[in-house]
């Protein structure tokens, strides 16, 4: 008989692995049976019943693993593998703040930087912090948007995580705050099926300070993920989204699995299912997948 819910425990495979001993803990946090090895040294899932009053929280499993840097992820079996992917770019799929990145080369990043941190803390208006900091770009040359690109990092496993939901027949999409000149190659680079960002204004190589269209911000991720769901033929209940943001929370609050990855603090006092030390592996260990079935 399948168990109603499963508890997924991650390492961090750069820094760690998981031991045995980590294993037995949670397994009897949930009076788990036998745990199933996703992946050795790195990922197993519990199976075990639906929570009761007085059963652990998933904030207290959380807590219990935070020293050991081990990431652990209380779900309910059914509908585990996800029809749709939403994800975040900036500080989700890459490693990266690419405008914190721009602005630094231009000489304007500390005030660029001040007002990123207060919006994804949910201080400041998206839609505001955003157009504030496009104006402090006026006057710049465009062309460093290059020279930001060449040193963008992926975090561990945006990859393996898209291509591997995409050949598992799933919609991926990279929603991002950003600008739609990062969002197409990270697109293009993970295999995502489809991508949206802001549009930077540029005349004659210059930065005019202004966007070129509409702000995308929290609102319209949600409204995409909708719309993704609806074109795939499915209900939010059957979609991922991941981010670390706070403009990522509508999204995040919508999806039947939504993830905060990394997240601002404000997120993860929202989210309750989190990823907080190992890499975007961790959301197709969520879902089931053993190591075994990823794409690279």
């Amino acid at each position: 008989m399948t168990l109603p819910y499963v508890l997924t425990l991650v390492a961090d495979r750069r820094s760690g692995t998981l031991s045995s001993a980590a294993i037995d803990v949670a397994r009897n946090m949930v009076k788990g049976s036998q745990p199933v090895v996703l992946s050795p040294g790195e990922a197993v899932e519990i199976p075990c019943l639906a929570p009761t009053p007085g059963s652990p929280t998933p904030a207290t499993i959380r807590a219990a693993f935070a020293r050991q840097k081990l990431d652990a992820l209380l779900l309910k079996t059914r509908g585990r593998r996800k029809a749709v992917l939403v994800a975040d770019m900036d500080s989700t799929i890459l490693g990266n703040e690419t405008l914190d990145d721009l602005a630094d080369l231009l000489g304007c990043g500390e005030e660029v930087t001040r007002i990123t941190e207060a919006s994804m803390n949910g201080e400041l208006d998206f839609a505001a912090s955003l157009k504030a900091r496009v104006a402090l770009l006026e006057g710049k040359p465009a062309s460093l948007l290059e020279n930001v690109w060449e040193n963008v990092k992926f975090n561990d496993g945006a990859e393996t995580l898209v291509r591997t939901m995409r050949a598992h027949n799933a919609r991926t999409a990279l929603i991002s705050g950003g600008f739609t000149f990062f969002t197409h190659r990270v697109a293009e680079h993970c295999g995502f099926d489809e991508n949206y960002g802001n549009v930077v204004d540029i005349r004659d190589g210059i930065f005019t300070g202004q966007l070129a269209a509409p702000v995308l911000g929290p609102e319209s991720k949600r409204d995409h993920l909708e719309e993704m769901a609806e074109a795939r033929g499915v209900r939010l209940g059957a979609a991922l989204t991941t981010g670390d943001g706070a403009n990522d929370l509508p999204m995040l609050h919508a999806a039947g699995l939504g993830i905060a990855f990394h997240a601002k603090p404000h997120v993860r006092a929202e989210i309750e299912t989190q990823v907080n030390f190992a890499g975007l592996r961790t959301h197709l260990f969520a879902q089931g997948y053993p190591a075994s079935a990823f794409v690279s």
